[in-house]
């Protein structure tokens, strides 16, 4: 059934105070959908029950909403403040205008379009229409073929593998996202990172009066190696009440893609190391996210400086890494270090 109109009506008006009580919940008109032909076009009429509660319960909602046949009914699931899609509850206004559950309390509850109180009156038949839709995932233009129910696009959005990444620079809140290569693009012009390529590295960070600063962040660092980028983060923090330096690598992708590749992480002076060796962490997850995890090589300052050398009075601490690919063994289904590629 082809669905070229939607009429959304209520039957709220003519009840009086005596009326309202006697209704009860199994009395209320349902939702339902009613085809007619008029001139050869279909039409389709939807009765809508609000869940507005009053003293005896849930009463019918006032208000009717008339779509033209031209307008989709992805169009009329949008909501017209934020214009995302709605889940409910949907609400709308005696008028029939609708908008998400959010944005009801962003605009204080006045209805956007035409400025009257919105009560609670929720416009459950476009709810149930959202149940029969089945749509392509929003990101089907980045190379995501699937198509879901309405309801449960939202949730394979937010995991969707072809959804875009956020900007890994960890250096200020940035915004931007983006796929791989443009986030490497963006990286490089207008955030001035230092770009490398190979799969062992050697950085020296360096820093006056360290024991005057407890919160730090390192330029971003991106390596090119196996075809893939990583990023090295740098940072000062407290870990409780112990100032620290944390090194560590995230991957430029997804997390199964990650899993494929190792690094790890030395620093030392005067005889001694500390090594860490670990795999890196998607840029799925924030620096933040993986900071706060403490997955990383986390040194004390005091033994940072002590690598540091001298009279301990600026940091000038050496962390050299290596990244390598993981293989899969065919025996044993174990992964063994690829070290040659």
């Amino acid at each position: 059934m082809e669905l070229d109109s939607i009429e959304c009506m209520s039957y709220s008006d003519s009840m009086g105070d005596d009326d309202t009580d006697a209704v009860t919940s199994s009395q209320l008109p349902r939702p339902f959908l009613k085809s007619s032909s008029t001139a050869g076009t279909a039409a389709v009429n939807v009765v809508v029950v609000s869940d507005r509660v009053g003293a005896a319960g849930p009463v019918a909602g006032a208000g009717s909403l008339v779509i033209s046949p031209a307008t989709g009914v992805h169009e009329l699931l949008e909501c017209p403040v934020c214009t995302n899609s709605m889940y409910p509850p949907i609400h709308q206004c005696q008028n029939g205008h609708t908008l998400c559950s959010t944005c009801k309390t962003r605009v204080h509850n006045r209805c956007p379009t035409c400025r009257q109180e919105l009560g609670d009156i929720r416009c459950l038949a476009l709810e149930k229409v959202a149940e029969s839709l089945e749509l392509p995932c929003k990101y089907y233009s980045l190379g995501c073929s699937e198509v879901f129910p309405y309801y449960s696009k939202l949730k394979h959005e937010s995991q969707c593998n072809f959804r875009p990444y956020n900007c890994p620079y960890a250096g200020s809140e940035c915004s931007v996202v983006g796929d791989i290569s443009f986030l490497v693009a963006h990286l490089r012009d207008d955030h001035k990172v230092d770009m490398h390529s190979g799969c062992t590295f050697n950085h020296r960070y360096v820093k006056s009066n360290p024991r005057e600063v407890e919160n730090a962040t390192w330029m971003l660092t991106v390596f090119h190696c196996f075809g893939k980028y990583f990023c090295l983060h740098f940072e000062a923090f407290q870990l409780g009440m112990a100032p620290v330096y944390m090194a560590f690598l995230r991957f430029m992708g997804d997390e199964n893609d990650a899993r494929n590749y190792s690094y790890s992480l030395e620093v030392g002076a005067n005889g001694r190391k500390m090594i860490w060796e670990g795999t890196p962490r998607s840029i799925r997850d924030s620096h933040r996210k993986v900071r706060d995890s403490h997955d990383g090589l986390i040194i004390q300052r005091n033994m940072a400086l002590f690598f540091s050398g001298g009279e301990r009075k600026e940091l000038k601490l050496r962390v050299t890494g290596r990244i390598w690919k993981e293989q899969q063994n065919p025996d044993s289904g174990a992964c063994i270090p690829n070290l040659f590629s």
